[in-house]
């Protein structure tokens, strides 16, 4: 199976108001998805479309290379596992206990519960009580339910939100380890960048409930022109010495930029100005962050 997600022209809309636009999505085997948007953007919408939660307006969706139908939804969302929004517990009850009424709902073995438990590394923290959980926990806590049964297909719905910089780092690796180590596909959605391109193997970005990038995080990457900054004791003369010597170079926002990337062209350009006499006080490469990448596909900033 080369795709575990795939949506036609998944559409779906609340009166008038279109909140998923025509979405074709396609999340391979075994792959970290990051669906990346702002805020509204449509990002839990669609993870609900994909749980049946709730009836998409227009399109289909094929999960384990099953077309999704009433008939066979729960055969599908039994190798589905997910996180959606805060997690909900029961306080008085330990961790365990909890993961014991979810494996009852489940109809998934008890045994499961020790080796979702050391996913998680939660082990030690079992018998305490949810109430006295920090929110790091709870929120590996929800991972561990969202496990039980080892389903083929795990979505998560900004599984970091609220978590400090060590609980983040934390949940960032447990998802990292998942393909590998479970043989599952993940789909992590997010509005933080930073988080994607650190966890992510493919990305897919929506804006307004359309999806506007989809491909590998290397591939957004190549988004990413950089651009050879120099800094100079007179750019004005510099950049008369480069056009004179029919070097591409640009003036923008009181910098200097090379249009060059081969070594020897710049290596001629340096040894030009050194020559004019004119001093180098630095010479660097720029790139596009991934948050330049998002604001050059959406004309606008994203939220963080």
């Amino acid at each position: 199976m080369s795709s575990v997600i795939l949506t036609d022209s998944l559409t779906k809309q609340y009166g008038k108001k279109t909140v998923v636009d025509s979405l074709d999505l396609k999340v391979p085997a075994r792959s970290i998805y990051g669906f990346l948007g702002p805020n509204g953007a449509g990002k839990s919408t669609t993870l609900k479309l994909l749980l049946g939660l709730i009836k998409p307006t227009e399109g289909n969706i094929r999960i384990l290379g099953q077309k999704v139908t009433q008939k066979n939804r729960l055969n599908i969302l039994a190798q589905t596992g997910s996180l959606i929004e805060s997690p909900a517990y029961y306080g008085h009850l330990s961790g365990k206990e909890n993961l014991r009424i979810i494996c009852t709902l489940k109809n998934v073995p008890l045994r499961c519960i020790d080796q979702v438990l050391a996913i998680v590394r939660m082990t030690e923290q079992q018998n305490k009580k949810v109430s006295q959980y920090s929110l790091g926990m709870k929120q590996r806590l929800g991972l561990a339910t969202a496990l039980l049964g080892m389903p083929k297909l795990l979505l998560l719905d900004e599984p970091t939100n609220g978590l400090d910089p060590a609980g983040i780092q934390e949940m960032r690796e447990l998802i990292c380890s998942l393909p590998q180590k479970c043989n599952m596909t993940v789909v992590v959605s997010s509005h933080l960048l930073s988080e994607i391109d650190q966890m992510a193997t493919h990305v897919g970005i929506i804006d307004q409930g359309q999806l506007i990038f989809q491909d590998t995080l290397s591939s957004l990457h190549e988004y990413s022109r950089s651009r050879i900054i120099l800094r100079t004791n007179n750019d004005s003369a510099a950049m008369k010495v480069l056009k004179q010597s029919h070097i591409p170079a640009g003036w923008s926002e009181n910098t200097l930029t090379l249009k060059v990337h081969q070594e020897n062209r710049i290596a001629d350009a340096v040894t030009l100005l050194v020559h004019a006499g004119i001093g180098i006080h630095r010479i660097y490469e720029q790139q596009m962050s991934l948050e330049d990448i998002f604001l050059h596909l959406t004309g606008k900033k994203v939220s963080l």
